[in-house]
């Protein structure tokens, strides 16, 4: 059996070795300078400025193996394709090769046998689709004509509308362009009713709607060619992009399951031994992948659920931007992960903290090419372990909340045959963490029948929808954009970075930022509030370089050269252990500063620079926001 581990290694080193390609770390999962995403959802994001032109200190061919969280899909985690923590192996073309190279290295990579550097899929099973082309765009028949070279049948090339076949920007604008998805089929059988006695219609009916765009389960996306040949600009409008090129993005936690024939991710080396610990823990004697069906089917899915969200949380707070739990933005999302990782432990009879326990296996399982998780080890074991107890104590109040509410509202004991309602049952869920199960579970042992689950999934809803507007209103129009008033705020942020180091002291370093349009957000270390005479003092040094109209640069430089040059930024082991160099920006003599842009050309354009406000953000670190005056000449 291939191991998760061996197939990483073996993605990578068929484009390094066979194809040119330099391999690159993955970026943080927590992004630098994107205020669009809280988490990295996609391989492409660390990577925009480059996919807008900016040189590539690597080239122009990369490969990598990216660290990404989605939450979006939270509540169907458990069944055999979602998960909140995933790899995203990828192999890039900034404007080098295109659509022809990019299919044929694909193809090469799927049906050679493993000994040959490939991954040796039965290319018989493999499905492609390509986009079917709309008023924006053309339909990509050049994709498809390179696949019918390749020998896939035409039975087995779809053209499928945007929803399935077009790659949006990371922002309202940016990089897009339509893609090409490779499928696998799991059933291996033409016939997708095989299984089961139906009739000839129904056999016929299902025959004619079975395709990679249906959701039976028979086919499994693995692998998507992303050509990015267009911008969306503010206007809706897509403009050809001068540098085409190629993002691909293979989910490694799926080419496992597929390579290891199991059902789902959770059957894989990555989880088998977490979800063993997990049953272990709650009592549950048990051979792996044969559970007892009902009653145990929830046990099975609970497990699920912990060692996936656990997973996620190690990789969050391990990350060398690592997040704690909080009740804000990131550390909102890991709080969120842990505490319904330990109610699905409650509900499957785990009462003890147990949540280091299982980080430790996902450690050691990844620390040889995640070595930041071994570096932050104490700190994920040690955060982990705070927050459970935290949650305790969190629990047993929302256990008394409930007594309360049952004897206020439903009669205490005499609450036999009555149900609670949605609304209740949500303000359990939203104040205490108690999801409607665990609600329902404890109120039986006041007499209470159940919850009104059609209520309280309408209160959910609501509750996600205002979420959703929320999120979009504060991290909506940021520099992903590439708009020229994000790249003025962007620039700012280097000079504000610099003044503040010349203020305070060498202790400050930026703790993150997010840039919108209308203003710049600036984190730094910094114990003390700013007293009124170091904002001004900061004022007056960023508008002094303003005035100086310094030129910008910058330079691909080893990272020990950047380091004896003065820049600062985030210089990590990745950097020394990979040989990886790095863009240094140099704005004058002034500030010299690792980042990967975009920028403005001199900083004369910025022209006035405000400070708006200055306050805390986290324990030792403060937060300022601000303005420039050249923002009104472009707006």
């Amino acid at each position: 059996m291939k191991t998760a581990n061996q197939i990483r290694r073996q993605f990578i080193d068929f484009f390094v070795k066979q194809h040119a390609h330099k391999e690159i770390p993955s970026a943080s999962v927590v992004p630098e300078n994107d205020p669009t995403v809280l988490f990295t959802t996609a391989g492409m994001h660390p990577l925009v400025p480059y996919l807008m032109g900016e040189p590539h200190p690597e080239g122009n061919r990369l490969t990598d193996a990216q660290k990404c969280v989605r939450t979006d899909d939270i509540d169907e985690v458990g069944d055999s394709t979602h998960l909140t923590f995933f790899e995203m192996l990828g192999n890039w073309s900034l404007g080098d090769y295109f659509k022809k190279e990019a299919i044929t290295m694909s193809y090469e990579l799927i049906t050679k046998p493993w000994e040959e550097g490939g991954l040796g899929i039965d290319i018989n099973r493999v499905s492609v689709a390509c986009f079917e082309g709309d008023d924006d765009a053309p339909r990509d028949d050049e994709s498809a004509d390179v696949w019918r070279s390749l020998g896939i049948p035409e039975n087995r090339i779809y053209f499928f509308p945007k929803k399935q076949n077009w790659w949006g920007p990371a922002g309202q604008t940016g990089p897009c362009g339509p893609d090409t998805e490779m499928f696998y089929d799991v059933v291996g059988d033409p016939d997708p009713t095989v299984h089961k006695p139906v009739s000839d219609a129904l056999k016929k009916e299902l025959l004619d709607k079975c395709s990679p765009a249906c959701d039976c389960g028979r086919y499994v996306e693995f692998w998507n060619d992303v050509f990015m040949q267009y911008f969306k600009t503010a206007d809706g409008k897509f403009e050809p992009l001068k540098q085409k090129n190629v993002d691909t993005g293979m989910g490694l936690e799926r080419m496992t399951a597929i390579l290891q024939g199991v059902d789902s991710p959770f059957e894989t080396d990555l989880f088998k031994d977490a979800i063993s610990k997990i049953l272990s823990i709650a009592g549950v004697l048990h051979e792996y992948g044969k559970i007892p069906d009902s009653p145990n089917d929830r046990l099975k899915f609970s497990a699920r659920v912990i060692a996936d969200h656990l997973r996620s949380a190690t990789f969050i707070i391990g990350d060398d931007r690592g997040v704690t739990p909080s009740n804000v933005d990131q550390g909102y999302i890991l709080r969120r992960l842990i505490r319904r990782a330990i109610r699905y432990a409650k509900m499957i009879g785990i009462e003890r903290a147990f949540t280091h326990e299982i980080a430790k296996i996902y450690i050691d399982l990844y620390k040889e090419h995640y070595p930041e998780l071994q570096r932050n080890r104490n700190r994920i074991l040690t955060e982990l372990e705070r927050e459970e107890e935290k949650f305790g104590r969190t629990l047993q109040n929302g256990l008394r909340e409930l007594e309360k509410l049952i004897a206020k509202k439903y009669d205490g004991q005499s609450a036999a045959g009555k149900v609670m309602s949605g609304e209740d049952a949500f303000f359990l869920f939203e104040t205490y963490g108690f999801p409607p199960e665990m609600t329902a579970e404890e109120g039986r042992n006041f007499g209470l029948d159940g919850v009104n689950m059609d209520e309280f999934n309408e209160a959910f809803k609501k509750h996600q929808a205002q979420s959703r507007v929320g999120a979009e209103q504060k991290f909506a129009g940021g520099l992903a954009d590439h708009s020229e008033q994000c790249k003025m705020h962007h620039t700012a942020t280097h000079l504000v970075h610099q003044a503040l180091r010349d203020v305070l002291g060498d202790h400050v370093f930026q703790k993150g930022s997010n840039i919108t349009k209308e203003r710049l957000r600036f984190d730094f270390s910094h114990a003390d509030k700013m007293t009124p005479e170091q904002i001004k003092q900061v004022e007056a040094i960023v508008n002094e370089q303003i005035q100086a109209d310094l030129p910008i640069h910058f330079e691909v430089l080893e990272v020990d050269e950047a380091k004896e040059r003065g820049a600062i930024g985030l210089f990590d082991d990745k950097y020394a252990s990979m040989g990886n160099k790095v863009k240094v920006y140099f704005m004058g003599d002034y500030s010299k500063e690792v980042c990967g842009g975009p920028h403005v050309e001199h900083t004369g354009v910025l022209k006035h620079f405000k400070i708006t406000k200055e306050q805390a953000c986290s324990a030792g670190v403060r937060r300022i926001k601000a303005v420039v005056e050249g923002i009104s000449d472009v707006a």
